[in-house]
């Protein structure tokens, strides 16, 4: 197929028809030499492939995850739980084993974790993860439509309007425009997930595709990418490529 057909085909499109379909992809996702804060694509194709990136316009969708990706509830959780309970060693961050923190504690103790991390204002005043504003930012910058795809606990009270309040203290008062809530993540269109859950399922199969945020709880999930904002440039470049091929 020729590279401006396969280019239509794919919902990209290209300045000139001899812009490839590779170099669409990685342009997509705004991964590319020759645009502020771009970086090299995988493989030593920095060079080759920079004469058919000019040009190339489209927009990759990626969805962030809040808590755990972009908000630091761990690190919180843990300071909150030595000031209510300095009696009681909290479970370290290291030898969490279940993504729902209340399977890490025992019968008797689960009350008490739960009324931290529903407690009014908890959400609200979570530190952000490091790197992960930055990251938010940058991704925007670098032409991605960016959203924030989050789900709700069902003691919803405060949780709601806390999780907007975050994102308008941390990503600005326009940043409130890209939350998504919902319990059902598969029902999202997207390109790209980044999510600490290790198995995302739902009534529908996912468009998108899951890269995990690396986190001690969630390393069970071994078929998937895993990311931190420390890589994340490396990782979605390699991801793009890789998927292209």
């Amino acid at each position: 197929m020729p590279a401006d057909a396969s280019a239509r085909r794919r919902g990209w499109h290209a300045a000139s028809p001899d812009v490839s379909a590779r170099g669409c992809h990685i342009a997509r996702s705004g991964l590319i030499i020759g645009i502020p804060g771009g970086i090299p694509a995988p493989g030593g194709l920095r060079h080759r492939l920079a004469p058919a990136l000019q040009g190339c316009v489209s927009t990759m969708l990626i969805l962030l995850d809040q808590d755990g990706v972009l908000a630091d509830f761990e690190q919180a959780f843990i300071a909150a739980w030595r000031t209510r309970h300095p009696d009681i060693t909290p479970v370290a961050y290291q030898d969490r084993k279940s993504f729902h923190i209340l399977d890490d504690y025992p019968p008797e103790l689960r009350a008490r974790v739960e009324a931290i991390y529903t407690a009014p204002g908890f959400i609200r005043d979570l530190p952000p993860v490091p790197g992960a504003i930055e990251a938010a930012h940058e991704l925007l910058r670098l032409g991605m439509d960016v959203r924030i795809c989050s789900s709700p606990l069902r003691q919803y009270e405060n949780n709601v309007a806390e999780k907007y309040q975050w994102v308008e203290r941390h990503l600005g008062r326009a940043w409130t425009e890209r939350i998504i809530l919902t319990r059902d993540k598969t029902l999202v269109q997207g390109d790209i997930l980044i999510d600490d859950r290790p198995h995302i399922e739902g009534a529908m199969r996912p468009r998108w595709r899951h890269i995990v945020y690396d986190a001690p709880y969630n390393q069970q999930a071994v078929d998937r990418p895993r990311l931190t904002w420390s890589n994340w440039r490396n990782v979605l470049g390699g991801e793009l490529y890789r998927a292209d091929n």
